[in-house]
């Protein structure tokens, strides 16, 4: 059995996100052949967080606006104490022992965000040791294939100050022959969406993830800037590039009902929609529109509508589960069970270690269902999703527009990585 690769310490800061907020940067400190490795992760916070999320560990009191994370960085020692002297190739015992350490049900004592930390640098830093990429560490011989990008590249919702409703309105290059021509797609038409919006009078200033947050409120007016965008960059809407939308509809759920206080705005009265209304919205922006995936078109507890949706849309398009499923195995397996979603959003700090958010990405793949890896609003210049994405042999990474070095290094990482594994993939 070749040499074990054995934790020796941690240390754990408060460092930036790409909102200027306060989160958790941990270092894993391994041990091979007498020789020091190190591994370093840095967790993402969210601004539209489902209910059934792990929990982050904040202050509280007046220092950050009572978003610091000392505390999550502090307990990070009662971790290290812990893990000290474990096998960092056993990344379920290790993940095992964090959940088991914490003892609540929402990783609420130490926090997500410092359990996540160290479950990732563990990681990172194993691969270190063994001289081997991130992706083939977690995925083996099997993590060989890139994912398509999903760019968001019109922000909407909690993720800008403008009167659209819906979160995230997004280019998919789906006819592209491989991930680095995806990319220059993507960003052709990124190019193509800025000129497009000067011309017309509309802002070009970024939101949270990097697109661009123009003062319009109809899904309509988006997506019909998205359609000539892609045009005017030489491409066919729906064959080259086609479309995605994150709706985050719990953001809009109050009493069972679904309420657009942007399209209310621009069409003067309430618009509000009943599940069965939000259905037949979805079937016919999926018909107007070169649509291919719709994320949370329905809010998290609202299965009964999840269900309709399936029914009407499942064999059409892409129906993704991100505040319905939380990255949660147990809410997965329900969804699979109800005939809710064909999709699976997978965000690792929703759950809060690795060994869960793979076993979720698992079980969406036993059951057919595509997975999607994705960022946070709130981001870092850590780039293991990317990783993640390759080694879970994922369909599609969202990782935000071709702008930001928080957004662009996850798909500069996975260039690096096409190049790695061979100009095939």
């Amino acid at each position: 059995m070749s040499p074990s690769v054995k934790i020796t310490r941690a240390t754990a800061r408060e460092i930036l996100d790409s909102r200027g907020n306060p989160t958790v940067e941990a270092d894993i400190f391994v041990e091979r052949h007498e020789v020091e490795y190190l591994g370093r992760a840095s967790v993402p916070s969210g601004a539209s967080t489902g209910a059934f999320e792990a929990a982050e560990l904040r202050d509280g009191g007046e220092r950050y606006n009572g978003l610091g994370v000392l505390r999550a960085v502090g307990n990070i020692r009662e971790i290290a104490s812990a893990i000290t002297g474990l096998d960092a190739r056993d990344q379920t015992l290790i993940d095992m022992k964090l959940i088991e350490l914490d003892g609540t049900p929402n990783k609420s004592r130490l926090g997500a965000n410092a359990i996540l930390a160290v479950s990732i640098a563990c990681a990172r830093a194993c691969a270190e040791a063994l001289g081997i990429p991130l992706y083939k560490h977690l995925g083996g011989a099997f993590a060989r294939s890139l994912p398509v990008p999903m760019m968001n590249v019109i922000n909407g919702g909690r993720h800008a100050d403008n009167a659209l409703d819906l979160q995230e309105f997004m280019i998919v290059p789906s006819g592209a022959p491989s991930f680095p021509e995806g990319v220059r797609m993507c960003a052709e038409v990124y190019r193509a969406l800025k000129n497009l919006l000067k011309e017309k009078g509309l802002s070009t200033s970024v939101g949270d993830e990097g697109g661009f947050a123009p003062e319009i409120s109809t899904p309509d007016d988006a997506l019909a800037l998205l359609v000539e965008s892609i045009e005017r960059a030489g491409y066919k809407p729906g064959t080259d590039v086609s479309l995605a939308i994150d709706a985050a509809a719990s953001e809009l759920y109050d009493n069972n009902i679904y309420v657009f206080p942007g399209e209310s705005k621009s069409a003067g009265k309430q618009i509000s929609r009943s599940s069965g209304e939000m259905v037949a919205e979805w079937e016919r922006l999926a018909a107007k529109h070169p649509i291919i995936s719709i994320e949370d078109g329905l809010a998290e507890e609202d299965w009964d509508g999840w269900r309709l949706l399936t029914e009407r849309l499942g064999e059409k398009l892409h129906l993704v589960g991100d505040d319905l499923f939380a990255t949660n195995p147990e809410r997965l397996s329900r969804g699979i069970k109800e005939k809710c979603a064909n999709a699976l959003l997978v965000k690792p700090n929703q759950i809060g270690t690795l060994t869960e958010a793979f076993a979720a990405a698992s079980l969406a793949r036993k059951h057919g269902m595509a997975t999607v890896i994705s960022h946070r609003s709130g981001e870092t210049e850590d780039t293991f999703i990317a990783d993640m994405a390759v080694a879970a042999n994922a369909e599609y990474i969202k990782a935000g527009a071709p702008c930001r070095v928080d957004r662009t290094s996850k798909y500069n990482r996975l260039l690096r990585i096409y190049e790695e594994l061979g100009a095939a993939h």
